[in-house]
Parts: C-alpha cells; sequence; structure tokens
C-alpha cells in the first residue's frame, strides 16, 4: 500500500511539471520572494544612518548660496619686503627724498659725491655691525637685468606685476642671472661699497619704482603691493587736477590781461575827440599864420 501511495504521489508531481504553467509560477513566486527580502533589507535601515545621509546631502549643497552670484575672491598679493633677511639688524642711513618731509629728512636723503649734492631715488640699508650681509629679493619676480656699474658698483633689476620693478645696487657679489625667476627672499647677492655712495660704507641701494616713477621704499614695507598701484593712481589723479587748475588760472590771468589791454569804448570815443580838437586846432594856427603872412605882405608893400 505504501509503495502504491508513493508512485501515485510521484505520478501526481510529473502530471504538475508537465503542465505549462508550473514553471512561469514558480518563476514568479521567486522573484516576488527576492523582491520581498530586497524590501526587508531596506527597511532595517538605521534611523542614524539616515540622519548621516541628509547630512551629507546638505553638505554636498553650497551652504553660502544665498541665491546671488559668487564673486571672485580676491588675490592675496605679496607684502613688499626690505631686501635683506634680517630687518631688526638693518639699519636706513641714506633716505629717500621726499619734497614733502621735513628739513631733517631731506638732509639725510643727499649724497655727497664728487663735491656735489645728490637727491637720492632710494635708500640706502647697512648692517648693524657694518660687515657684508646676504641682499634678499623683496618681492617674486624675473631678473630682467644684470651690470657692472662704475659708480654703483652692481647692479641687479627685478621686475614684478602691477608694473613695478626693484633695484639692487652696490653688491659686491651677485647671485643670480639675467632671465631668472626668483622668489621673495631668495638671496642674489652681497652688499659691497661702491664709489658714488662711500659715506655708506657697505651697503645695498635699494630702490622702488612704479613704472618709471621712484617712490618712497620706507612708505611701502610690509604693504601689499597692490597698495603701490592703487595710491600711484590717486597721485596720478592729483597731478592731473593740479595740471588742469593751474591751466584754469593761466586762460583766467590771459583773459584779465587782455581785457585789461584793450581799451573801451569811452577810451575810444575820447581819443578821437582829442585827435579833432588836436587838427582844428592846427588848422586855426594855420589860418592864423596866413592871415599874419598877408598883413605883412601888405605892409611892406
Amino acid at each position: 500500500m505504501r509503495e502504491e501511495n508513493k508512485n501515485v504521489s510521484k505520478n501526481g508531481w510529473k502530471r504538475i511539471f508537465r503542465k505549462k504553467w508550473f514553471f512561469p509560477a514558480l518563476y514568479l513566486t521567486m522573484a516576488a520572494l527576492l523582491l520581498t527580502g530586497v524590501l526587508w533589507y531596506q527597511s532595517l535601515e538605521t534611523p542614524e544612518q539616515a540622519e548621516n545621509d541628509s547630512e551629507m546631502d546638505s553638505i554636498s549643497e553650497n551652504p553660502f548660496d544665498m541665491g546671488e552670484d559668487a564673486e571672485p575672491v580676491l588675490e592675496q598679493q605679496e607684502v613688499i619686503k626690505m631686501p635683506v633677511q634680517e630687518e631688526a639688524q638693518a639699519e636706513i642711513v641714506t633716505k629717500f627724498y621726499d619734497y614733502s618731509a621735513d628739513s631733517e629728512d631731506q638732509e639725510k636723503a643727499l649724497v655727497l659725491y664728487n663735491n656735489k649734492y645728490y637727491q637720492s631715488t632710494g635708500v640706502d640699508i647697512t648692517a648693524a655691525e657694518g660687515e657684508s650681509f646676504d641682499v634678499t629679493a623683496s618681492l617674486s619676480g624675473e631678473v630682467v637685468e644684470v651690470k657692472e656699474d662704475p659708480l654703483l658698483g652692481n647692479v641687479v633689476k627685478l621686475s614684478h606685476e602691477n608694473e613695478v620693478t626693484t633695484y639692487y645696487a652696490s653688491l659686491e657679489e651677485v647671485a643670480v642671472e639675467a632671465g631668472a625667476k626668483v622668489q621673495q627672499g631668495d638671496v642674489i647677492g652681497k652688499a659691497g661699497k661702491n664709489l658714488f655712495g662711500q659715506a655708506s660704507g657697505t651697503h645695498v641701494h635699494f630702490e622702488l619704482r612704479q613704472g618709471d616713477t621712484p617712490v618712497n621704499p620706507e612708505s611701502y614695507f610690509n604693504r601689499q603691493l597692490n597698495e603701490l598701484k592703487a595710491e600711484s593712481a590717486e597721485d596720478s589723479t592729483k597731478e592731473s587736477d593740479a595740471s588742469a587748475d593751474e591751466e584754469t588760472d593761466n586762460e583766467q590771468d590771459a583773459s584779465t590781461d587782455e581785457s585789461e589791454n584793450t581799451p573801451s569804448d569811452e577810451q575810444e570815443t575820447d581819443s578821437e575827440q582829442d585827435k579833432e580838437n588836436n587838427d582844428d586846432s592846427s588848422a586855426t594856427e594855420e589860418s592864423s599864420a596866413g592871415d599874419r603872412e598877408s598883413s605883412a605882405a601888405m605892409a611892406n608893400a
């Protein structure tokens, strides 16, 4: 009996397997089970993970986005430094000649050479001990000129941003070549002596220029490079305004002189009347003289 029941159950499964709908129904059932398992696994996500995901989403967004267009950040400009490694041990013995400075500073800005005084267009810097020292680049830039001058000694010229140039003279040794790129603080030579600045001893003569115009280096040490350009533009505007005012004053003076030199209508009328009166008097005198001559002729007759 048991074997017959087994045969019947086997035959029943075989008949089921032979049905066309069996395998599609099996596939659909397995797919439903897999989908149910995935959904169940996702529902196990902890609240802490969901909070972290939301934080990541908020971080990915721009926290400073206020609906306005973003503005570019200003580029950080270099700060102009003294051309020495140790500023505390350096001393400025010759100043830049500034017409607006007091008489004492102007006196310190005069250089005596060949029994003549010259106005300094830079500053002379010495070490506290009076010995030679390393001369460094005041700003990052490019070496555009290296030469030996009979009066100034070895000279190095660097070009920088904003049409700024720096000059280093009275160098005993030069450590750079023309065309080289240097960074701020790089050694470009050693301080020495020259004929033009003998009174300064061992020193470096440093000049700072905006375009072709020398400016006072002491006014810009430890200040950003763009401040030099901004103040130079303001000075140019002031100079142009002053020139315009001077031209206006000159034109007004010229107009005043012309008005003073130009005779008025009344003066012209008076002069014309005087001329007519003079002509009348001349004619009267001539007629009187003629009458006298006629009388004399008649008496002689």
